[in-house]
């Protein structure tokens, strides 16, 4: 479908940044990882992680929260719904719909289960907890993103301590199963909150270097974010800044094409458009537009000199040879 979905496109300012450029390239990135390209090139560019592999953001969030994490090792912690099938699939923790007073009372309950492993849980806001699990440092889990539409079996945490992780799982999922809140919450159509997912395990001093601007992000990113830049625009950012658009991320991971197109359209005129304009009056002095998908990252870099090379045709057709495997 891509080519069908180029030529749907009406993106002329992001076909000027992607065709008339300085540098421009692809970066590879195995589609079976444990977090989304875009997730682990943030770690890095934040200063969160050496390279982008992985993405150790849990101690960051919580600074964002407003929770300080001290010492130790930390996970982010998402109450979700789990549906069973022919296989488990985690139905998307954004619209799960959770309010703050159903979150803290699923909190409350678990909490002693928590703490008798010698754990430390920590409520940050109701999609998500905090969870210091000093033992567990060398867990490999996965980002909720990574492991959405499809079986969760691949996507469970791993490592030596993954089998005390199952086991404490399991005790949520037995308590949250029978819990009066479920039944009030499946009685009003929604879906209940029977598990939770653990990843982004970081040490306490693994705090960001600098904070990315934010716009239509998951919840656990916009936290990486000053509060004042979590819904920001192209008019508020600086030379040197880093700014996450996540607008078409939901529908693509939901292979809903029409709606990605619609978000692809809001991106080119909110975005791409003024930042054009930007390069093109030296605003921007330089900017570098990264566009992601599960196989690695795009990476062009254009200027407003780069702006003239009239002799460059604006097409959005390399994305059909740099974004597909």
């Amino acid at each position: 479908m891509a080519p069908d979905l180029i030529r749907a496109m009406q993106a002329p300012a992001l076909a000027a940044l992607l065709s008339r450029h300085g540098s421009h390239g692809f970066h590879a990135f195995e589609a079976d990882s444990r977090v989304l390209p875009h997730e682990a090139w943030l770690a890095h560019a934040l200063g969160l992680t050496a390279a982008p592999l992985d993405a150790p953001v849990a101690a960051a969030v919580m600074a964002g929260t407003g929770v300080a994490p001290g010492t130790g090792h930390w996970f982010l912690v998402h109450p979700i719904s789990i549906q069973v099938g022919n296989h488990l699939q985690m139905g998307d923790p954004a619209q799960l719909r959770l309010e703050e007073d159903e979150s803290r009372t699923l909190f409350d309950a678990v909490l002693p289960l928590f703490d008798g492993d010698g754990h430390q849980l920590v409520y940050g806001d109701a999609r998500t907890w905090f969870l210091r699990a000093d033992a567990w440092q060398g867990l490999d889990t996965a980002s909720p993103d990574a492991a959405s539409g499809g079986n969760l079996h691949p996507w469970m945490p791993t490592g030596d301590a993954a089998r005390a992780f199952r086991r404490l799982q399991n005790e949520v999922q037995m308590l949250w199963f029978a819990h009066p809140l479920n039944a009030t919450r499946e009685a009003r159509g929604l879906a209940p909150v029977n598990s939770f997912w653990l990843w982004g395990g970081a040490g306490a001093a693994m705090q960001a270097k600098v904070q990315p601007a934010t716009a239509d992000v998951p919840h656990w990113l916009a936290a990486l974010a000053d509060p004042a830049r979590r819904a920001a625009t192209p008019a508020q950012l600086r030379n040197g800044d880093i700014a996450v658009a996540g607008h078409a991320l939901a529908a693509g991971l939901a292979e809903d094409w029409s709606t990605w197109l619609g978000r692809m359209q809001q991106l080119e005129d909110e975005w791409f458009a003024p930042l054009l304009a930007a390069v093109k009056s030296g605003a921007v002095n330089q900017l570098t537009l990264v566009l992601s998908n599960r196989h690695g990252w795009l990476e062009t870099r254009t200027t407003k000199l780069a702006q003239y090379q009239f002799w460059r045709t604006n097409t959005l057709k390399n994305l059909l040879t740099e974004l597909t495997p």
